[in-house]
Parts: C-alpha cells; structure tokens; sequence
C-alpha cells in the first residue's frame, strides 16, 4: 500500500502548483538547506491532512458549505498576501516584513512560510477523503491500509519538492542577484494568480 499511495502521490505531483513554486523560489533564493525545511513543512501538514481525511473531517466540511466557502477565501487571501509581498519585496520595497521573500531567509522563518501556505488550503482534507473513499470502496481497504497508502502519499510529495530544491540550488549558485529579483517578481505574479484562481473558483 505504501507503494501504491507513492504512485498515486507522484501523478498528483505533474500538476505543479504554489507549494512547488514557492519551494523552487526558496532553494533558488536561499539554498538547499532552506529549501528543505520548507519541504519538511509541506510534509508535516500533509501529514495531518490525510489523518484529518482518515478521522472524517472531510465529511464534515462536505455538510458545512458555509465552512467551505470561508476556508476557500482565507486560502486566497494568503496566496496574494504572499504574492504581493514576492511582488514589492523584488522591487526593492518592505511590504510586511515578516512576509518578506529574499535571500538569506533563516531556517525558521522558511519553516513558519512554507507551513502557513500549505495550511491556506484546508480544503486539501477533502480531497483526500474522496480519495480515501474511493480506495476503500474499490479495494476494500482496512483503516492501516489508509495509513500506509497515506504514508506513501507523503514520501512522494517529500521526494519530489526535495528533487525541486535541488534544481532551484543550480540557480543560487549561478545566477545574478538581479535575476533573482526578478524571479522573485514573477513568483509574486503566479501566487497572487493562482490566489485569484482559488477565490472564484466553483465548489
């Protein structure tokens, strides 16, 4: 089962979205070290996710759809929170600086990042309750199965975003300063999009 979950976890990773970029941008800003705290972030909370889905929460925000509609906006607001700070922080310009994207980022504070954007996206839990399901109905799955295909699940995300830290270190090393700024202007620009994205997007 712990293969299983690896598999399906690596095909849900081809559809690259903010944590992946936002991973990319660090090891490209802030080096390998950085960068996979961050990682370790991610993983933490996806962890909690898929035990929240296995305990049922899923099934509560499915009978809620007021909590689901306010989770979404929340998620929203913190991916454009995060892209405008990119945004300005390329520019040369303090925007909140607890929020600030540069080079140089402590450990703690990549950490602190990485684990508010994966958390502004509570609706994760259903996503994998639906998953969950389905496995448990077509294959008649045992509450350890659950876990171990969940686990699977995780090793892939931790392997994946890893192998993204090390392509975003190339770039740390070899770019200009100057280059740096601007990707850090064209991550803002995708994190407020895809914030933009999540808010008008149908339940």
């Amino acid at each position: 089962m712990i293969w299983k979950g690896f598999r399906f976890g690596m095909f849900l990773q081809i559809a690259v979205g903010p944590i992946c970029l936002f991973i990319f941008h660090t090891a490209a800003t802030s080096g390998f070290m950085a960068a996979e705290t961050g990682v370790l972030g991610v993983v933490v909370i996806d962890g909690l996710y898929i035990l929240a889905a296995i305990f049922g929460l899923g099934r509560i925000l499915q009978n809620y759809p007021e909590m689901k509609r306010v989770i979404r906006y929340f998620g929203a607001a913190v991916l454009m929170l995060f892209g405008f700070s990119n945004i300005v922080g390329g520019l040369g310009v303090s925007f909140i600086p607890t929020l600030d994207f540069h080079a140089g980022q402590t450990i703690e504070i990549v950490f602190v990042k990485t684990l508010v954007l994966t958390l502004s996206n509570p609706l994760t839990i259903l996503f994998w309750a639906g998953v969950l399901s389905t496995k448990l109905i077509e294959e008649n799955l045992q509450q350890r199965d659950m876990y171990l295909f969940g686990l699977g699940a995780v090793l892939s995300t931790f392997l994946f975003l890893t192998i993204i830290s090390i392509l975003g270190t190339f770039l740390f090393l070899f770019l200009d300063p100057v280059v740096l700024k601007r990707l850090n202007i064209i991550v803002g620009i995708v994190l407020v999009a895809f914030g933009i994205r999540t808010a008008i997007k149908k339940m």
